[in-house]
């Protein structure tokens, strides 16, 4: 038998499986929020809100793509709160990109009384980003592609800027996820994910996650998770865990997807511009460096017209879903700037692609924009 490490899609798909005769291949949820427990409190479980092994089995699959460790929150913003609030102790700013993910900012912006300013900056900007962290003690928050715009930053670029500055540079990798990029190879502190979406991606859970090297930051984050009570469900950790096995496949079909709707729009007589890194021709060859097995479910295009006749194009669909979120086996989209705090262009609809066949997704959108703006 070869020795050869197994690849990170096998090891997500056997990690934390059960290998003697009798025991259960997959973990089953620990539906309980106590242990039996006596005497001085060491490292067995004896509250819930401390550890769980449906949380153990999720945290070890997660880690093992980015040969990394990880910790697993209720949410994406829990793990956004946690994180900002271990890496912002001493440090006066966080540099967050002005495009990027808009509940990022609102939670930037909540957090200034503890001590760090959110900062809006152009994460492509390599010049501005040196300016504000010369400017600051700083965390840098980047995200790549972002969210709604797929707009691609380069990461080993701004490793580089942050690691001169003695600055950690977080990596919101949620519309990648670790199986199409992987920050921490990029000299990222942390990834973060929301593992809502594409991670678990049967539009089902609520879950977020940070994926780090760096043992004191491990420390740090389950601390505040325990102190804070942002902890994951049992059921939604196993809901989760099952996802996550599939996740290679579906975002291979659905990085394929995207990428020939994105091919189809951008001649499209309606539609005045659209936004997927796998197409836009200043960033390609970095998108095409940084996630080199497929450019993501998610694509955004501006409607030629006026924000109402973006919505008429969303209500002519007879097959893709009207939802918010990405990431889910079932294709949806939204027009994002019925959100407010959301710096899209009005008419801009944001299209999260499943795993239908691509013939039929791009019929729909077709007829959907024929009928919507009449």
């Amino acid at each position: 038998m070869s020795d050869r490490p197994a690849s990170a899609d096998a090891r997500l798909l056997h990690t934390g499986a059960h290998r003697n005769s009798g025991d259960p291949i997959v973990q089953p949820p620990m539906l309980t929020s106590i242990f039996a427990s006596q005497g001085d409190p060491g490292d067995a479980l004896a509250y819930a809100r401390n550890g769980n092994p449906s949380w153990t089995a999720l945290e070890e699959a997660l880690g093992a793509l980015e040969a990394a460790e990880a910790v697993i929150f209720s949410s994406g913003q829990a793990a956004s709160m946690a994180l900002m609030l271990a890496l912002a102790r001493d440090r006066d700013a966080i540099l967050l990109s002005r495009d990027g993910y808009y509940m990022g900012r609102v939670l930037a912006d909540k957090l200034r009384p503890h001590g760090a300013t959110p900062v809006l900056v152009d994460l492509r900007d390599l010049s501005e980003i040196e300016r504000e962290l010369a400017s600051h003690r700083a965390v840098l928050w980047a995200e790549s592609p972002t969210n709604p715009l797929l707009r691609v930053a380069d990461l080993a670029a701004l490793s580089r800027l942050a690691a001169a500055c003695d600055v950690p540079m977080v990596v919101d990798n949620t519309v990648a996820t670790g199986v199409l990029q992987q920050p921490l190879e990029f000299g990222a502190a942390a990834s973060l994910c929301s593992l809502t979406k594409s991670a678990a991606g049967h539009s089902d859970v609520i879950l977020g996650a940070v994926i780090t090297r760096d043992q004191q930051l491990l420390t740090d984050l389950r601390s505040w998770r325990t102190a804070g009570g942002g902890i994951a469900g049992p059921m939604e950790s196993w809901l989760a865990l099952r996802g996550l096995k599939t996740l290679p496949l579906r975002i291979e079909r659905q990085s394929q997807n995207a990428l020939a709707i994105a091919e189809h729009l951008a001649s499209h007589p309606q539609v005045l511009a659209v936004h997927y890194p796998g197409t836009a021709p200043d960033t390609v060859e970095i998108a095409r460096a940084q996630m080199p097995r497929g450019f993501g479910p998610l694509l955004s295009f501006e409607v030629a017209g006026s924000a109402a006749q973006a919505d008429a194009v969303i209500a002519a669909s007879q097959l893709i879903v009207p939802a918010t979120s990405f990431g889910g086996v079932e294709s949806t989209w939204e027009r994002r700037g019925r959100w407010p705090g959301e710096t899209a262009p009005e008419s801009l609809i944001r299209l999260s692609v499943g795993i239908e066949p691509a013939a039929d997704l791009i019929a729909d959108i077709d007829q959907a924009l024929a009928a919507g703006p009449a």
